[in-house]
């Protein structure tokens, strides 16, 4: 079978991360658009691609089969929605937008133009998760008692001009880390029937915050921050508990029930990602059954209400 064919936007951190992982496999660069020019060059250079100096020229040529978009979230809607209304397919980097009203337009653009749209989180394309799914509905855990996710990165440490730590870029913990746990605890359990959510602002953004999930009988408890390095999640049921020590980014996850352990290993990479989101798409879909239009959407409306609760307004939304 011939190599999948991306055209990058963006050519910063991720870019750089997946293209690294991609390329080994059946998978080509062969467009790439920044809004800095020469880093664009350089990326191009690198992999073989051509470079354009603006992402119409970009979207007019023919030579490529989807849309890579790796850009700052605050530029999602802009870039998948020129390219959706070209006809081009889409995988965006997570999260999509930055409101349910910007991810609803996505999902419109997808369906008045039959193209595919898929949000890039590279968890749910794991089979990690999935056997993790799999464990919780076929109940191996009984009725679940109470789940905790934590995910936290230095992220106070980086720049101050990073995108992760600016206002008008949509920074902060919550878009940049919370969607992560937020997600995790959504493909398991499906939408909360209560969402509480307490959190630190500083400096325009989100720095840490507490989100607690509530479904009847038990709740899951997220907690997200920039100024630690901290990550795992564990989930107890009647009969055992599960743990994934690297959650996000999984090659192991512990079952512990009926005095019996077992074991799931793989691989979370942008590799499979890419993979299966590029069979997706040449087998002519439009949404991807690993990250359903749903899940994206109810995972955004989470969001959107942590940020009322905190009172988190980006200076763009003002």
């Amino acid at each position: 079978m011939e190599k999948f064919r991306w055209a990058y936007v963006g050519s910063g951190n991720i870019a750089k991360s997946t293209a690294r992982s991609i390329t080994k496999g059946a998978h080509v660069i062969s467009a790439v658009y920044s809004r800095n020019n020469k880093k664009a060059q350089a990326f191009a250079e690198k992999y073989g691609a051509k470079a354009y100096k603006t992402f119409d020229e970009l979207l007019a040529d023919p030579d490529f089969d989807g849309v890579y978009i790796a850009t700052p979230h605050t530029s999602h809607l802009e870039y998948s929605l020129k390219a959706m209304r070209a006809g081009k397919p889409v995988l965006c980097e997570k999260p999509v937008g930055v409101s349910t009203v910007e991810v609803d337009e996505m999902f419109k653009a997808s369906a008045e133009n039959n193209v595919y749209f898929c949000e890039a989180m590279w968890t749910w394309f794991s089979d990690v998760a999935i056997s993790v799914k799999k464990w919780i509905e076929a109940q191996r855990l009984g009725e679940i008692k109470s789940v905790h996710i934590d995910y936290a990165f230095p992220g106070l440490m980086m720049s101050k001009d990073s995108r992760v730590l600016t206002p008008e870029t949509a920074g902060g913990a919550l878009l940049d880390v919370g969607i992560y746990p937020i997600t995790y605890c959504y493909n398991l359990f499906g939408y909360p029937e209560s969402i509480k959510c307490s959190g630190v602002i500083k400096n325009g953004i989100d720095v840490e915050e507490t989100v607690v999930l509530g479904y009847g009988g038990f709740e899951c408890t997220l907690e997200m921050s920039l100024s630690k390095l901290k990550e795992g999640c564990k989930i107890i049921g009647t009969k055992g508990e599960i743990d994934i020590p690297m959650f996000h980014m999984a090659r192991l996850a512990t079952l512990k029930a009926d005095g019996k352990k077992e074991r799931i290993k793989g691989k979370t990479d942008y590799l499979t990602e890419f993979t299966r989101a590029a069979e997706e798409i040449r087998a002519g879909k439009t949404e991807s059954d690993f990250i359903p239009f749903k899940a994206t959407r109810d995972c955004m409306r989470i969001m959107d209400e942590c940020r009322k609760q905190m009172d988190l307004v980006y200076p763009f939304e003002k």
